[in-house]
């Protein structure tokens, strides 16, 4: 009889890691960003005329206007208002939620998907520092609400009083990349047929940080490269085994290497 092997019991295999050492990275990166931030209050005038050149590329090679998206969410306040809220309750706690349910669950999985949460969130915080972008909220030609501070709630403060966030850091898109990761991860770590509805995550976070002007369209396309190259280069380190594939239970395998295989003659004569 052939057996499926589950996440879960490919997991069981892999050692938990310690809870101390893994705050460590995230509190790191945490100090980089906060880092980052001070660096980019002085980069105010560039920020605003990179912005201005991302604009007129999209509008060169044709993309959608992002105010389409939010003409959308303007037909009234209750959904202006929910995509508002979604931008700002969402991002963090489901990202953290995701990380605390593999290691908990899945511990192989979850170190796959630290190491390229923290890959992506390395390589985007050098580029906010190399490309500061002022989004779309701030620029002028856009035509464009900047619906946290019109309709509620929004995260963001003042740009020259706001201390706790970058607000010159629109490219590329972390609310993006995590939820495309976020996405991708359950997709990987998990079987059921349901899994492929967590698409509608970053789909769902993609209208929001669009339709709020919080974003440009490429500014989740850099993020979506970016996260495709570092899916290639750092692997699962849990391989799920294929529908109808036999399981292996620890301890046998090694066994079944030291029984020699019967004589075809052997076999005919015991029938």
């Amino acid at each position: 009889m052939n057996a499926r092997t589950e996440p879960a019991e490919e997991d069981a295999a892999m050692a938990r890691p310690p809870l101390v050492r893994e705050f460590l990275p995230v509190a790191g990166l945490f100090l980089v960003y906060k880092f980052g931030r001070l660096l980019a209050t002085d980069h105010t005038h560039e920020a605003f005329r990179n912005a201005h050149r991302v604009w007129d590329l999209e509008r060169a090679v044709r993309l959608p206007g992002e105010g389409a998206v939010q003409s959308l969410l303007l037909h009234g306040d209750t959904l202006v208002h929910l995509a508002n809220t979604y931008y700002a309750a969402v991002h963090f706690p489901a990202t953290a939620a995701f990380l605390v349910w593999l290691y908990l669950r899945r511990p192989g999985h979850y170190v796959w998907a630290r190491r390229v949460l923290a890959a992506v969130t390395a390589a985007a915080l050098v580029l906010h520092l190399a490309f500061p972008l002022a989004p779309p909220r701030m620029l002028a030609a856009t035509g464009l609400v900047d619906t946290g501070r019109v309709y509620g709630p929004s995260v963001y403060g003042s740009p020259q009083t706001d201390q706790l966030s970058n607000q010159f850091a629109a490219m590329p898109s972390l609310h993006f990349g995590w939820a495309l990761m976020v996405a991708i991860g359950l997709i990987v770590a998990t079987r059921s047929h349901w899994r492929w509805l967590w698409l509608l995550h970053p789909l769902l976070t993609l209208v929001v940080i669009v339709g709020t002007a919080n974003h440009y369209w490429l500014d989740s396309i850099v993020v979506a490269a970016l996260l495709g190259g570092t899916l290639a280069a750092i692997r699962p380190t849990v391989h799920a085994s294929a529908p109808g594939a036999q399981a292996v239970v620890p301890g046998k395998e090694a066994r079944a290497r030291d029984v020699p295989a019967q004589e075809p003659a052997l076999v005919e004569a015991g029938r």
